[in-house]
């Protein structure tokens, strides 16, 4: 019984990481309809911001995290005013080509500048071990289940009680109508991008916390399975979002302890095909009528 707990919190603790990811996919194509792709290299960058600041520029912890946090957020707008804004009105098969192009950019600037060898980097989250019963429960595992859990109320909040966030959800409803409502549209889904890469950015830091190796194509598979994430929560719901990251921790783990850890990563993208096939719109997601 307690192997079994075990296994659960561990996917629960890469769950969260996942989940932290998928938030930022479902908020982009929530408002702006556009899925970015080179979201999962934004944890690469974040984890790399993280290593310049603290092993290079000797910063505090605290203050090379905030700094990590602020870069990435300021690289989700550039990217979004660069690539994203010419293609607001462009077939998708465009977007996902300068999604791609956008992801091959960011990896192959970080070969330049840090080169191919993975470099190692000890992990910033020093706090104890919780033991329950026979059950111990790592204080990184802690720390990244309280942090997304914070993250997830605080967007929630945001989004439903500010004034930006009410604009978010006008923009994600009729684009036109907000903007005639006086609602500056661009800035709106440049904040987007500016949370969705803040929270990337957070998972980067918790991530290089539990594989302290850095390597310009480190964001890529967990890019991939938070997309796999937000699909199943229902992508563009973010407690949807918050859910499917969870959910598919839990899959990946239990098919690694159970199964194999050669086909885990099957396993998880069968999940995708599964929730494609029979419930399109995700758990959480709504069908969604178009008009023409």
């Amino acid at each position: 019984m307690e192997y079994i707990i075990g296994q659960l919190i561990n996917g629960l603790n890469a769950g969260s990481i996942y989940a932290l990811i998928a938030l930022g996919y479902s908020m982009v194509y929530g408002i702006a309809k556009m899925i970015n792709f080179a979201h999962g290299d934004i944890i690469m960058v974040g984890s790399y911001a993280l290593y310049v600041f603290i092993v290079l520029m000797k910063m505090p912890v605290i203050v090379a995290i905030l700094l990590t946090i602020g870069f990435c957020a300021i690289l989700g707008i550039t990217i979004e005013r660069i690539a994203y804004k010419p293609l607001r009105k462009a077939p998708p098969l465009a977007v996902l080509i300068t999604a791609i192009g956008v992801s091959f950019f960011l990896q192959n600037a970080s070969l330049l500048i840090f080169k191919a060898n993975p470099i190692p980097f000890g992990t910033i989250i020093k706090v104890d071990a919780v033991n329950i019963g026979n059950i111990s429960i790592s204080g990184l595992t802690i720390v990244t289940l309280v942090v997304t859990f914070i993250c997830m109320a605080i967007l929630t909040l945001f989004i439903n009680k500010t004034k930006a966030g009410s604009a978010m959800r006008a923009v994600s409803e009729d684009k036109g109508a907000a903007q005639l409502m006086g609602i500056n549209v661009n800035r709106t889904i440049s904040l987007t991008f500016a949370i969705g890469s803040a929270l990337a950015a957070i998972a980067g830091i918790l991530f290089l916390s539990q594989y302290p190796s850095l390597k310009p194509t480190m964001g890529a598979l967990p890019g991939i399975k938070a997309f796999v994430a937000a699909v199943l929560g229902g992508i563009g719901n973010v407690p949807g979002a918050m859910l499917g990251g969870m959910l598919l921790g839990i899959i990946e783990n239990t098919a690694k302890a159970y199964i194999s850890t050669e086909v885990s990563d099957a396993i998880v993208f069968g999940v995708l095909i599964l929730v494609l096939l029979l419930k399109p719109s995700g758990l959480l997601g709504k069908k969604r009528i178009e008009k023409v």
